[in-house]
Formats: structure tokens, C-alpha cells, sequence
């Protein structure tokens, strides 16, 4: 199967199911220290790599149980050079991290692939700064320089997309998509909102994809949303608009709290997982366009399993 038959895409009919939130159930349910939220530290050891990949066979296999296709985003979220160096990680080593991510993400899909359960594996870039909050804004020049590293170790190594999550304004999306591009690589591009629809950053949902395809052609494969309640966006779905066209993806949280809220709990809100495929359900509707759903932050296989029942049926 070759990469391009692998990822999702708008024009197919074909639904991939992602996972659900990796560092809280690390934290939370493993009881794992994942120091600055990262886990990429999970590839340090073998017990964490075992846990890691028992974290990543359970989504397949929820996958495989309803004939979906699945893409494993690889746990580098946090392994940017900014957090990498707070983190005590010179660059060399984290380039290694990056590649052995990506490795141990291609291990798993050979054990695991199947006709029916075709595996993207995506590296996973996050934002420069914090997933909340939108200090330190980057022109999109800058944002494009800054990624770039990280995209071209995913490239190097065969990776079938880049998926960017957590992203809370236009301009650093705009750079990582330019960068990609450059770099001939697929890419996805995920923004988080507040519960009032609109990004950290203040603008609209709508508005940052439309300002985001103008700026590069439309070059990203597509959209999503992700570390936000679906109650948070439902308004911005039924408002609409040509941008609800290049939503291909939704990964939501389990709770409804703000970012805010969920900063300063000290302990896991796993939300309803019931009431959350419920709400996915409501949604559905006016995402005609989606291929990816998964979950963030607070779920976790219980939480998927209902999202994909109320999606499926």
C-alpha cells in the first residue's frame, strides 16, 4: 500500500478513527510522569515503549472492529527545539527522537495493518509555544523556518503526513503549511478553540482556515479541530460557511471545561464518555466533509468506542 492510498482525504469515503488523549491517559490511568506534557520521553525505556504501544494496539483494534481505517500520530507533540531544550535535549538527540518515533510507529503498523485497517502514520508537530495560550506570536515567516526542522526529519524518514495539533493562531499554521509544502510532505492542520467557538488567539474557527488557505493556496490536505468540547464549536458549525469544506477531521476533548479550567485541575475530568459520542452525533450533520475522528485530552477507549458507534450508526 503506498502512502497515497494511506491518508485521508477529502475526496474519499473512506473514515479513519485516531486515538484518544495520550498524555492524560499516560498521566492519569499509567501513572507515568510525562515532564512539559511531553511523551516522546515514553521512548526512553522499555516498560513506557510497552505501555506506549499498548496505548496505540488498543485504538487499532477499535478500529479494526468497525472496519475503519486508523492514524497513528506519533508522540511527538512536545518534540519541537523549544521544548526539547527545556526539556535538556540538544538537537541531535532530539532529531533521533523524532526518527525513532517514527520508527516505532512503523513497527506497530506492520504488525498490525490489515486491508480493511489501512495505518497512516503522521508525525505529529505541535505548537511552538503553549496549546492554550498564544504568547509569543510568530509571523508566518518565522513559523515556517522554526517547523521546518522537525518536517524535514518526518520527511527523511518516510512519514506518510504531518498533522500540526493544537494550534491557536493563523500565522504559525500558515508557516508550518508553507514549510511542508516546501518540503513536498502532506499535512493537516488542527486548531484548538475556547468555549466560545473561537481560537485563543480571538479569531473565528472559520476565519482562520479561509486566512490560512488564501496565504498558501490551499496547499494542507485539510482541517480539524481538536482539545475542545464539541458543545464548545456546535455554534460555529451551524453558523457554516464555504471553510466547513475543508473540515476533515475532529478530535475533542472530554470534558467541557475551559482551557483554563483544565490548566488548574489537578485531577482528570474523563467528561461522559455516553454523552460524548452523543454530541458527535449531533454534529455529524454539518461535517459532511469529515474523515478523521478521535479524541484529546481526558479520553480514552471508552470514549472512542462511543464515538465511533453514534458516528457509524
Amino acid at each position: 500500500m503506498t502512502p497515497n492510498d494511506r491518508i485521508p482525504r477529502l475526496d474519499r469515503d473512506r473514515l479513519y478513527l485516531a486515538d484518544g488523549g495520550l498524555e492524560t491517559t499516560m498521566m492519569y490511568r499509567e501513572g507515568i510522569e510525562l515532564p512539559e506534557f511531553a511523551a516522546f520521553v515514553l521512548l526512553n525505556d522499555q516498560r513506557r515503549r510497552e505501555a506506549l504501544r499498548r496505548y496505540y494496539c488498543s485504538y487499532i483494534q477499535i478500529a479494526r472492529q468497525h472496519g475503519l481505517a486508523f492514524t497513528l500520530d506519533t508522540p511527538t507533540w512536545r518534540a519541537n527545539p523549544d521544548w526539547g531544550e527545556k526539556l535538556g535535549y540538544s538537537r541531535p538527540r532530539l532529531a533521533e527522537v523524532n526518527r525513532a518515533a517514527v520508527g516505532f510507529a512503523d513497527g506497530i503498523r506492520a504488525e498490525h495493518e490489515a486491508p480493511r485497517t489501512p495505518i497512516a502514520v503522521c508525525g505529529t508537530i505541535g505548537p511552538r509555544g503553549d496549546g492554550y495560550h498564544p504568547a509569543g506570536v510568530m509571523s508566518a515567516q518565522e513559523a515556517d523556518a522554526y517547523h521546518a526542522w522537525q518536517i524535514a526529519i518526518f520527511r527523511d524518514v518516510g512519514t506518510d503526513m504531518v498533522s500540526a495539533f493544537t494550534l491557536t493562531y493563523a500565522d504559525e499554521a500558515i508557516g508550518i503549511v508553507r514549510a511542508a509544502a516546501t518540503l513536498r510532505v502532506p499535512v493537516s492542520i488542527s486548531f484548538t478553540v475556547e468555549t466560545d467557538g473561537r481560537l485563543p488567539s480571538g479569531q473565528s474557527l472559520g476565519e482562520a482556515i479561509e486566512q490560512v488557505d488564501a496565504a498558501t493556496d490551499g496547499a494542507s490536505a485539510y482541517f480539524m479541530i481538536n482539545c475542545a468540547h464539541p458543545v464548545h464549536f456546535a455554534d460555529e458549525l451551524e453558523r457554516g460557511g464555504a471553510w466547513m469544506a475543508r473540515l476533515g477531521g475532529i478530535r475533542a476533548n472530554a470534558s467541557t471545561k475551559s482551557h483554563a479550567e483544565l490548566d488548574q485541575s489537578p485531577t482528570l475530568d474523563s467528561g461522559d464518555p455516553t454523552d460524548l459520542g452523543a454530541q458527535y452525533k449531533r454534529i455529524k450533520p454539518r461535517t459532511a466533509s469529515v474523515r478523521v475522528i478521535g479524541g484529546c485530552c481526558g479520553t480514552d477507549t471508552r470514549h472512542i468506542t462511543s464515538i465511533c458507534e453514534n458516528w457509524l450508526h
